[in-house]
């Protein structure tokens, strides 16, 4: 596991307690440090593992993150990489496992969700397979609130899964696996497990057709089947989830 911090080799380059902390700058180079976003109503959570094409270096996953870093005020992903906290890990590249971990927090908008869209569009190219990524956007003015007022009052919370991946294919398969087993997860508490093999069935039928008509458009091959596990869907969580650590 690497940090990112911009090296001469390269052309360029939880929730305890705040505290953004910056990467350290190689010497002969100057850090610019992201402007803080006063007032702003959410802190914003970007969770998220992607396996990257192993031909992908810094360069390439730096422009691909370019939308997150701007957005936090740096001039480089080195610069933005570290969260808002400091006991998260913040963005990681490992350029051994071919891996971009995302734990990292970034006070905003909701024009940030503009941000995740190119950040996805850009991911797209650099994916190996499937990946979700989960955001979580925490009403920061409802936390401010004395007990009395935010006893009458409801936060502005939301929890929205996106997909990355090479094509239609690996994103359908992700969206399958966490599906599956959000659904196992949750009928279990009524059923055995060696019960449940045919709502897995009708989700792969689900699936099936609409990837059969991706195919009769698009002509694509279709996607492998398995099991895997997470949150499944792209939506919208009501109510607070709770804060944590990764």
């Amino acid at each position: 596991m690497v940090e990112l911090v911009d090296t001469s080799d390269l052309k360029s380059a939880a929730f305890l307690h705040k505290g953004r902390t910056g990467s350290i700058p190689v010497p002969g180079t100057t850090t610019l440090t992201p402007m803080p976003r006063y007032n702003a109503p959410f802190e914003i959570h970007v969770h998220g593992q992607v396996a990257l094409r192993a031909d992908v270096v810094f360069e390439q996953l730096q422009d691909a993150l370019k939308p997150l870093w701007k957005y936090a005020g740096a001039r480089s992903l080195s610069d933005a990489a570290s969260s808002s906290y400091e006991d998260e890990p913040g963005i990681k590249f490992d350029p051994q496992e071919h891996l971009l971990q995302m734990c990292w927090t970034v006070a905003g908008d909701d024009d940030f969700r503009q941000v995740l869209d190119e950040m996805c569009m850009n991911l797209n190219e650099l994916a190996q397979s499937g990946a979700a990524i989960e955001v979580t956007f925490y009403d920061a003015e409802f936390d401010n609130e004395d007990e009395e007022e935010a006893s009458d009052a409801e936060s502005r919370d939301d929890f929205v899964m996106l997909f990355v991946g090479p094509d239609p294919a690996a994103i359908m398969q992700v969206q399958r696996d966490l599906l599956v087993q959000d659904v196992v997860n949750m009928m279990e508490r009524h059923f055995d497990g060696a019960e449940l093999g045919g709502v897995v069935a009708e989700i792969d039928k689900l699936f099936s057709q609409r990837f059969d008509d991706l195919v009769s458009s698009l002509q694509l091959g279709k996607p492998p089947r398995g099991s895997g596990g997470g949150h499944g869907g792209v939506g919208h969580g009501g109510g607070r989830k709770p804060r944590h650590l990764h």
